[in-house]
């Protein structure tokens, strides 16, 4: 399958976000941990969710080399399950304006995978 420009760069953005966050909360770096913290999210929790969300960047990344389809929708559902668990902690916490970049993660996900679904 091949991708449109739009949407090629889009998805490899949201691989290399993915990757990069998932890199950060995986080697425990308090940085990348202390949002997490501060919406009430275990340390453990929020180095599964980095461990989802570098599996979701190499899924789409591979899909993308493979031209495989199934692993790109894969990686993406994968970001958007990762980025509801964060509104949802965000929202449980009261910190609903901290919680823009993961709607916005999410928003553009949701189109990424309307997209590569459509096409």
């Amino acid at each position: 399958m091949t991708f449109e420009l739009p949407l090629l760069i889009i998805t490899i953005v949201l691989a290399l976000v993915s990757s990069v966050s998932g890199i950060a909360k995986v080697s425990g770096n308090p940085r990348a941990l202390s949002a997490p913290r501060s919406v009430g999210s275990p340390d453990g929790l929020s180095r599964l969710a980095g461990m989802l969300e570098l599996l979701a960047g190499i899924s789409i990344v591979l899909g993308l080399v493979l031209d495989f389809i199934d692993l790109i929708v894969w990686g993406l559902v994968t970001i958007w399950i990762v980025m509801i668990g964060a509104l949802f902690f965000h929202f449980k916490s009261g910190k609903i304006k901290s919680g823009f970049p993961a709607f916005a993660i999410l928003t553009v996900t949701t189109i990424a995978l309307t997209l590569a679904m459509a096409g």
